[in-house]
């Protein structure tokens, strides 16, 4: 039986799953659904989906669980807890967390499933709202070589990058790598962008100028845009980038990796919680430097 004539189930549909589920429903799957907030299952229903009343059901019921929840305890209570699903699902089913989480969690999670005899991957991506309604998310994959062929087509409808890491946990590894460069280059633009416009410099010419050369990347062509707009609408909340950024910081330490920048960014991300801006997109750095120099950027 290929991927695309299993039942899928799907738990967590916020910002980035709805839109995940929904283009598996456009692209023929089977798709069973299930969120604690009935408007997010309706948006996949009229898609074409099919509401399940619990978690409970979808592990009874699917051959394939896909998890898009907000961290590692959210996932173990999903998959662990004594309501889990590990307590439900088959022999041979498989599971797909696509959640961020630390990845010593994701190890300890497949060591229980695989217990069961239930295979797990790990398959956190990046690109934000945008790119998961377009389908054009990149996948990082933990977990074996045989079961990422098989799942791989599944992912290829929801993202324009799939890519294993490697065994279980590399792929939420290679998560906590991605957010600290995306935190850090966020950051820096900031930094750079309030620094031209200080100096009497337009920070929108700026930024036509060095986009196309080495200091440009896709964070900065996504970004400072919005920076420039004052437009804080979360396509990435800074909240989330708080918890990531938190396993980074406990994953580094638990391996002794050096992450002073990492820890820096970090504590501007608090600061901003702290502030009342933990909702806002993670662009909102430079409402920090704005409180500093009283510069509403390119404003």
């Amino acid at each position: 039986m290929s991927i695309k004539d299993k039942k899928i189930g799907f738990i967590g549909l916020g910002v980035m799953g709805k839109p995940m589920a929904i283009n598996l429903v456009k692209a023929g799957y089977d798709v069973h659904v299930y969120d604690r907030k009935e408007e997010n299952m309706n948006a996949v229903v009229e898609a074409g989906g099919k509401a399940a009343s619990c978690n409970r059901e979808l592990g009874e019921t699917c051959d394939v669980i896909i998890t898009m929840v907000p961290n590692s305890p959210q996932v173990k209570e999903v998959m662990l807890s004594d309501e889990g699903l590990i307590n439900v699902m088959s022999e041979g089913n498989i599971f797909v967390d696509c959640s961020s989480i630390n990845p010593m969690a994701s190890k300890e999670i497949s060591a229980e499933l695989a217990k069961k005899g239930i295979r797990m991957l790990d398959a956190p991506v990046s690109g934000g709202e945008p790119m998961a309604i377009e389908g054009t998310l990149s996948f990082m994959v933990g977990g074996p070589q045989d079961l990422f062929d098989e799942v791989k087509p599944m992912l290829d409808v929801m993202g324009a990058s799939v890519v294993r890491c490697g065994e279980v946990g590399a792929g939420n590894t290679t998560k906590l790598a991605n957010q600290i460069i995306v935190a850090c280059n966020i950051q820096a633009c900031s930094e750079a962008f309030t620094l031209a416009q200080m100096t009497g410099v337009d920070p929108a010419l700026v930024f036509e100028a060095i986009k196309g050369g080495l200091a440009g990347s896709n964070v900065m062509k996504a970004k400072v845009p919005m920076m420039l707009e004052g437009n804080t609408k979360p396509g990435f909340r800074i909240d989330l980038h708080i918890k990531d950024l938190n396993n980074a910081l406990d994953a580094a330490h638990s391996v002794g990796a050096p992450v002073p920048m990492t820890a820096q960014v970090q504590e501007v991300f608090q600061w901003l919680h702290n502030n009342g801006e933990g909702s806002a997109d993670h662009s909102a750095i430079e409402l920090y430097y704005e409180k500093l120099t009283g510069i509403k950027l390119g404003r």
